[in-house]
């Protein structure tokens, strides 16, 4: 299969489209003026059941709708005829830098995060794109020219240079957009110095990407899809290779070639876990998570992380109560077996840092969510149980009020940031 991508600029040529009715398109065409939309012709032609398109799952996983802007930034954009003042005007009120992100920013480094300890996140600049867009994504910033918020490095010297600076950052996540969107010889020319220095020989390195099911031809088929299998097994080789895959809903496996592309990228000794966040409207579904995780399993995977949707872009069409949440997570792990109980959930990724909902218990008269600090931008916290005041309509970390369960009548805990 040839890979075809469709933008914002394209939309109307996508074949399937024509059966749509046209305000449903010019609808998509709007809000695709505000946050970025990307498909491609293997999403449209073998993920999406365009029969039911309405209700189809991976359908409003890539493609956008009215219900992603509020009535109120719809109309603004639609009133000034997609101005490009409005509509920059309307990504600032969405914000664009959740959790802080420009925080984990060193001084002068635009392309490299560095929040955790011991991890440090990179942004190829050549990666800072997708095989197609997840209509949640909390990176959305990256893809629609907000260049003062963009993250972008084409220096592997300066990330080697960080890393000997450092000595105590063990993993490097090559991250984006997707790094897989890149040549094998890009992506080499980061690797390679951290692969040829004797004192990083402690690094691991690790890919974020959603390629195995976007694309999963970029391991099989396209043009250098063996100089990449090549750079896997020489990177295995010598240290852990971890392949993070990004999966959201059980079609995305369905296809025979991603078990081939799973298998291609297993094969050079790469550990593929996965991830994805507990979306409304897509996978807040005790059943879906239980089918992908069955799958993900048989394949070899290793379910690793169920994030909470951030505060970010189109969160109030998509985010859903925390209390949803942990009762779909725990749902799906009471009916799996023990192979997949390594799924983290649900996480926030918040300011502070990454927090896990355990549970909601009951002290005296009242009720408290049970959290978790996972990995803290303060790694002094990390591993601390927390407790916060039950809030049935809570959706995220800064909705949460932190007491004392054994003096609940105290002040509040001040948010930690």
């Amino acid at each position: 299969m040839k890979y075809h991508a469709y933008t914002s600029r394209t939309l109307r040529t996508i074949p399937q489209l024509a059966a749509l009715p046209a305000e449903r398109i010019e609808e998509m065409r709007v809000v695709a003026s505000v946050l970025p939309f990307k498909v491609n012709s293997y999403v449209t032609g073998e993920l999406i059941d365009w029969d039911r398109w309405q209700t189809d799952r991976m359908f409003e996983l890539t493609f956008p709708r009215r219900g992603m802007l509020s009535p109120e930034h719809y109309d603004r954009v639609l009133g000034s005829g997609l101005d490009p003042q409005v509509i920059r005007r309307v990504r600032l009120e969405l914000n664009p830098q959740s959790s802080d992100q420009l925080a984990n920013a060193p001084d002068g480094l635009s392309g490299i995060q560095h929040k955790y300890a011991h991890t440090l996140l990179f942004f190829p600049a050549q990666g800072q794109t997708c095989h197609a867009y997840c209509s949640y994504c909390f990176r959305w910033p990256q893809f629609v020219g907000m260049d003062e918020m963009k993250f972008a490095s084409k220096q592997a010297d300066e990330l080697v240079g960080y890393l000997r600076a450092h000595p105590y950052v063990t993993d490097v996540l090559f991250t984006g957009g997707d790094p897989m969107i890149m040549r094998a010889s890009v992506l080499e020319r980061y690797v390679r110095p951290i692969l040829d220095a004797p004192d990083l020989g402690h690094v691991t390195i690790r890919i974020g990407s959603k390629a195995l099911s976007y694309w999963p031809y970029r391991f099989l088929t396209d043009p250098d899809a063996g100089e990449l299998l090549g750079l896997f097994r020489e990177i295995a080789a010598s240290r852990l290779l971890a392949f993070q895959a990004h999966l959201t809903l059980p079609v995305e496996l369905r296809p025979p070639v991603v078990a081939e592309a799973i298998a291609a990228v297993r094969a050079t000794g790469a550990v593929i876990r996965t991830q994805a966040p507990i979306i409304g409207h897509i996978n807040d579904d005790v059943d879906i998570w239980v089918r992908m995780l069955q799958k993900e399993v048989r394949l070899g995977l290793v379910p690793y992380y169920m994030f909470v949707e951030r505060d970010t872009g189109a969160r109030h069409h998509f985010e859903i109560p925390l209390e949803r949440a942990l009762e779909v997570y725990h749902g799906v792990v009471s009916s799996l077996s023990g192979l997949a109980h390594t799924l983290r959930g649900p996480v926030m990724s918040a300011s502070a840092g990454k927090v896990m909902l355990e549970d909601i218990v009951t002290i005296g008269r009242e009720r408290f969510f049970v959290l978790r600090n996972l990995q803290m931008r303060d790694a002094s916290r990390n591993g601390a149980v927390r407790f916060a005041r039950y809030d049935p309509a809570a959706r995220w970390y800064d909705d949460l009020e932190f007491v004392d369960p054994a003096r609940p009548e105290m002040q509040p805990i001040m948010l930690e940031r």
